[in-house]
């Protein structure tokens, strides 16, 4: 049995990732049985309706590789372009999210979850799906990142739907404070448990959600749910010093992202954070988001113009900079593996699927990642992703794994996590706990440099797990969220270590 290292969102996923370490399970088993718990109770942000990404150093030292979970176009045979409204909220600092039956988006974690691990698994299915069935059957609590959010949208996203209504409001009409108890969701996880991911795209919960969807307006049909496929890719690479990160290639974003802001930094900070490192920062950050605004989020062959953008930045860092919600949960064991899974369900789009107790994504509705419009891809296509889900080894056999939820702030705040524990000296719970900075609308007239002064989840909340030269486990979270950790070895787990 390895020694395992798990950094969740919350204590509950925390509590399933120990349970299947101390049953035997790896770090990739560790890390799916927690975020499986993450799409019970991290209300708003996450649900079994998701799509994701899982990054794998494999513990042999090969290369790392990305299983792609992320959502398809919908709309098979369906007339495209109804079902939505748009809502207005203050939340992430202002944004206008599209809702309804019509921004619900083909699902694809759970699949990318099951290809995972029949690749790199080494404990029963079963096992890894139980801890989120007893989560859902014995009732949960709204966590504080999920009480922040629904915050400013209970009403306006999930007061639409009857269901969604009765389970994040008290009887007096204000947000939940007591315990959710989802009807239908534990079985819905029992058939998922016995059949795999094709309950959720060929099966019984396959029908309900698209007959659901299709009822009320939308365009996911059963024909868009059976033809998902996860695809496996290698990792998008970059050297840092000794260590060699695999992060999420094209078609998502986030990784490219990651990717060239790793690069542009050149080793800063050079010792914490200084003034001169975070200007260069906000440099770096500015050239990169910049380009991704004007260039990756309109692209029509990302996989050319990310290839394109990262040679540029290679061969002319001065050319380039002088040029603009989720949930995460990292695991790495003693074996050498390391496992980082990000998910998301977008800003949700306020329905549960009737006879399930899933509540459905809004991914055609987060603006900022469909620049051709609501319905502007074909049927099948992958939508975009800021999601990067990183793993690194370290030429003297070092594995970490590394992510964070937070829409267009996941890349800032993994690449200024990676850099302070990297290049700046910092240890690894210091590098995530450092005040951030991110560049917001970069490079065009309203753009605004937000600097962190008090810790909030608006700047993320990274999750990373570290296998140490010596075979130390070591775990962080932010403070920014829920966080939590566990080192398990043998029959007991350790306390905290901290590098």
């Amino acid at each position: 049995m390895p020694d395992v290292a798990i950094a969740a969102p919350n204590e509950a996923a925390a509590d399933a990732g120990e349970r299947i370490a101390r049953g035997g399970g790896n770090a990739v088993d560790a890390a799916l049985a927690a975020a499986l718990v993450t799409m019970v109770n991290e209300v708003g942000l996450v649900s079994l309706s998701s799509g994701g990404f899982i990054t794998v150093q494999p513990p042999d030292g090969g290369p790392p590789q990305t299983v792609d979970g992320w959502m398809d176009m919908p709309g098979r045979g369906q007339a495209l372009g109804g079902g939505t409204w748009d809502v207005d909220t203050e939340y992430g600092g202002g944004v206008t999210v599209t809702i309804g039956p019509g921004s619900v988006a083909t699902h694809g974690s759970v699949a990318a979850f099951e290809e995972a691990h029949r690749r790199w698994g080494s404990v029963a299915w079963r096992d890894v799906v139980t801890p989120a069935i007893e989560v859902a059957r014995g009732g949960f609590r709204l966590s504080s990142a999920s009480r922040y959010y629904l915050g400013y949208v209970h009403e306006d996203v999930f007061g639409w739907d009857d269901a969604s209504r009765a389970a994040v409001h008290d009887a007096d009409g204000s947000l939940q404070t007591g315990s959710i108890v989802l009807p239908d969701l534990a079985a819905s996880l029992e058939l998922i448990a016995a059949d795999g991911a094709a309950a959720l795209h060929t099966g019984e919960l396959a029908r309900l959600i698209s007959d659901d969807v299709i009822r009320r307006g939308g365009i996911l049909g059963a024909a868009d749910l059976a033809d998902y496929r996860p695809v496996v890719r290698p990792s998008l690479l970059s050297t840092v010093g000794d260590w060699t990160f695999g992060t999420n290639p094209p078609p998502s974003v986030g990784g490219v992202t990651v990717t060239a802001m790793l690069r542009l930094l050149d080793g800063r900070p050079f010792a914490g954070w200084d003034a001169g490192d975070v200007e260069h920062l906000v440099r770096v950050q500015r050239a990169v988001l910049g380009h991704r605004l004007d260039v990756l989020d309109s692209s029509d062959d990302l996989t050319r113009d990310a290839g394109a953008f990262l040679a540029l930045v290679d061969r002319d860092h001065l050319a380039v900079l002088e040029s603009g919600s989720t949930a995460h949960v990292s695991a790495t064991d003693s074996d050498g593996g390391a496992c980082a899974v990000t998910v998301s369900s977008g800003y949700s789009s306020g329905m549960i699927a009737q006879g399930t107790g899933i509540w459905l994504n809004n991914c055609l509705g987060e603006q900022e990642l469909n620049a051709k419009g609501l319905h502007g891809l074909e049927p099948g296509r992958r939508l975009l992703s800021n999601m990067a889900p990183t793993v690194g080894r370290h030429a003297d056999g070092s594995a970490l794994a590394i992510g964070s939820p937070g829409a267009d702030r996941i890349t800032t705040a993994i690449v200024q996590a990676l850099a302070g524990f990297v290049n700046g000296g910092l240890g690894l719970q210091q590098a995530i706990d450092h005040p951030r900075v991110h560049v917001h609308r970069a490079g065009r007239a309203d753009e605004v440099v937000r600097t962190e002064t008090d810790l909030t989840m608006y700047y993320g909340g990274v999750a990373a797990t570290l296998r140490t030269e010596d075979g130390r486990m070591v775990a962080a979270a932010d403070p920014r969220r829920d966080g939590a950790i566990r080192l398990v070895q043998g029959p007991t787990p350790q306390g905290p270590v901290a590098v």
